[in-house]
């Protein structure tokens, strides 16, 4: 089966809003391989760009499982061009600060206003999802302009014509493959020239949902639902973070903790122990102990780091990757799904510009030139922040506490409409380091993407009649032999 029997990118459906109603002048059949956020974003912006797209996903029904995520204002103000806007606002909750506690007491040592704040500053919002809601939400966006296969396992991967080959025996044909299959990708292997190699990081994260009505009956835990805001409590080997999802339906918890099963798998559905998981928060404070015993089941999630890659596109120039596929972020800085929505942007304002199939691999190069650093940079910046907020109580913790705590200062002064009195770079709190938040919630992916094509596009489209002529002069050698 060729991919061209995708729904066609000049669907009557097709909006025209993005890349300045722009299209490819040369539609590609562009197979992606994996239906999560990542996949799904991928699929639509290259339909927005004018592309006809399959999807291979190897579950037998689309859905995603996991809790919480995060769209800061780097994702938020690509899913609000892209009319998603409404949908935010029905299931989304509008974080309105980050507040970092004491793990035994609750103290408050950290606070970060977001909100209105965030809002005025990035012009776009921060908002708090479930993963499902989320992913149900790009399914919406990307369905009308895909065609999405669903029991297509993907065994192997055909780079060089390319193609992929399904658990059926099946092999589907592209002129372009995108893996876009998470952290365990199968298309992977193909670019780096072998088995995959994580490393444990020592911890795994018990995950759970728990109703808001539960946390509104106590009067100690009502203030974690009304504020709305991220609660992060920081302790000895591990943390815990907190928030409401789903309209303020549900209360989130994530439990970060050392991993003691070193046999285990790395899966988002494993099922965890709940009294463990208690026995691990012993100690803590009274506000987590009740919090703990509102937990009626939880998953365990093993957390794998893996070293960024030498190169995200097949030496042959038809398959690129994508997302968890090549730059698998741990949680501790809460940015993985926005890496993969933002990748999904680049890739689909760039091959909006596709006119002739010898850009394909230029084009694909541009792609990493722009999204390799910043993966790369958030990736390192997600690892530290489990330095930050594991660590035990002694000097380093307190000298932790006395940066955050003057942030927080400086934070307060300012919402009482006075003048900040410090230059804020380098901060424990990574949310209030100025220049971090501008890098991380300032980029817009179009524009860069834009910028890109400014300043390369006319270079990259002479080249085109030398390769036309070269493959005329090619042709025709070959016939007179």
């Amino acid at each position: 089966m060729n991919a061209q029997q995708s729904k066609t990118a000049g669907s009557t459906h097709q909006p025209d809003h993005l890349y300045k109603g722009r299209r490819a002048s040369l539609p590609l059949n562009i197979v992606v391989i994996g239906c999560g956020l990542g996949g799904l974003a991928a699929a639509y912006c290259l339909a927005q760009a004018g592309h006809n797209i399959t999807i291979l996903e190897a579950a037998s029904a689309i859905g995603e499982v996991g809790a919480g995520v995060q769209a800061s204002p780097n994702v938020s103000r690509l899913l609000m061009r892209w009319g998603l806007g409404p949908r935010l606002e029905e299931l989304g909750v509008k974080i309105q600060a980050l507040s970092f506690k004491r793990w035994d007491n609750d103290e408050v040592v950290g606070w970060t206003p977001l909100g209105d704040v965030i809002d005025k500053e990035y012009g776009s919002p921060f908002y708090l999802l479930h993963r499902a809601d989320f992913h149900r939400m790009l399914y919406e966006a990307a369905e009308p302009y895909c065609n999405i296969r669903v029991n297509s396992r993907v065994v192997s991967v055909d780079p060089s014509k390319p193609s992929a080959t399904l658990a059926s025996g099946e092999v589907v044909s592209a002129d372009l493959i995108i893996g876009a299959d998470g952290v365990k990708s199968v298309t992977r292997e193909y670019i780096v020239g072998g088995p995959d190699k994580p490393k444990a990081t020592g911890d795994a994260a018990y995950r759970t949902l728990i109703p808001v009505e539960k946390l509104l009956e106590d009067e100690e835990l009502r203030p974690l639902v009304e504020k709305m805001e991220s609660n992060i409590w920081m302790g000895p080997g591990g943390h815990i973070v907190g928030y409401t999802i789903r309209a303020k339906t549900e209360f989130n918890l994530v439990m970060m903790h050392p991993d003691e099963d070193e046999g285990g798998i790395e899966s988002w559905t494993a099922e965890g122990n709940v009294d463990k998981m208690k026995e691990t928060y012993k100690g803590w404070s009274t506000t987590i102990q009740k919090l703990m015993a509102l937990v009626p089941s939880t998953l365990d999630w093993k957390l794998i780091a893996r070293d960024p890659l030498s190169s995200w596109i097949h030496k042959d120039g038809k398959l690129a990757l994508l997302g968890d596929s090549c730059h698998p972020m741990l949680p501790y800085r809460a940015q993985g799904s926005a890496m993969a929505i933002e990748d999904a942007a680049i890739l689909g304002n760039i091959f909006s510009h596709c006119s002739h199939r010898s850009q394909i691999l230029p084009l694909l190069h541009a792609y990493q030139s722009l999204r390799y650093d910043r993966a790369t940079a958030t990736q390192n910046s997600s690892k530290l922040n489990r330095h930050i907020f594991h660590q035990p109580d002694g000097p380093e913790q307190e000298e932790r506490d006395r940066d955050m705590r003057a942030a927080m200062e400086d934070a307060l002064r300012v919402a009482r409409g006075e003048k900040s009195t410090r230059v804020l770079t380098s901060n424990a709190n990574q949310w209030a380091d100025k220049t971090k938040s501008d890098i991380q919630f300032g980029y817009d992916a179009d524009e860069e993407a834009e910028k890109w094509w400014l300043e390369n596009g006319t270079k990259l489209m002479n080249l085109i009649p030398s390769i036309e002529l070269k493959q005329r002069i090619v042709h025709a050698a070959n016939r007179d032999h």
